[in-house]
């Protein structure tokens, strides 16, 4: 699917305010010294984990590095707990020891629908983190569990995936250059 500049603007527009709540989000619980813990499954996974390397490594520019840690990157840790418990706990495992208050934890699903990611963040915001949700399909199951939902009302997995880069990057680009601006 090739996404038109309007189809591009229009959806940018109508993202923009949670867009905004979540760059907020992120750059208080920076500036606090909480981290940044991201999932996913599938090419969301790997999302998860291009926002982690953008946060730690860097953007568009050397800074200090940001704490951010993706919770798909450690295949042992995945299979163990699956094999174990369940699927649908992969994440909530995680969080539950991993999560500290003022935290953001950031679940992506293309679906909305998916029950590890809705049980990561149940288990979030027990443990006092903040959760933001990049959807799709309306929201879904997660949107109810998220603090702030960023859905991109699409059936489309290819077209919601393009968009939550842009997204992403949006919101990776903005963090850096804030937080580099008050680090001077």
């Amino acid at each position: 699917m090739i996404l038109s500049r309007l189809d591009v603007i229009q959806t940018s527009v109508s993202l923009a305010p949670n867009i905004g709540k979540s760059v907020n989000t992120i750059i208080k619980c920076l500036k606090k010294g909480n981290k940044v813990v991201l999932f996913g499954n599938g090419g969301s996974a790997a999302d998860a984990q291009h926002i982690a390397a953008e946060f730690i490594g860097r953007f568009n520019f050397n800074r200090k590095s940001l704490p951010a840690i993706a919770l798909t990157s450690n295949s042992s840790i995945i299979t163990a707990l699956s094999n174990d418990f369940s699927f649908d706990t992969v994440f909530s495992r995680q969080c539950e020891s991993l999560i500290s208050t003022g935290d953001v934890a950031i679940g992506i699903s293309t679906s909305g629908n998916s029950l590890n990611i809705k049980k990561a963040f149940i288990t979030s915001k027990k443990k006092g983190a903040i959760t933001i949700g990049l959807l799709g399909h309306k929201g879904g199951i997660i949107k109810k569990n998220a603090d702030i939902s960023i859905i991109v009302n699409s059936s489309s997995t290819a077209y919601i995936q393009e968009i939550h880069r842009i997204i992403y990057h949006i919101i990776c680009d903005i963090v850096e250059r804030e937080l580099s601006k008050s680090s001077k």
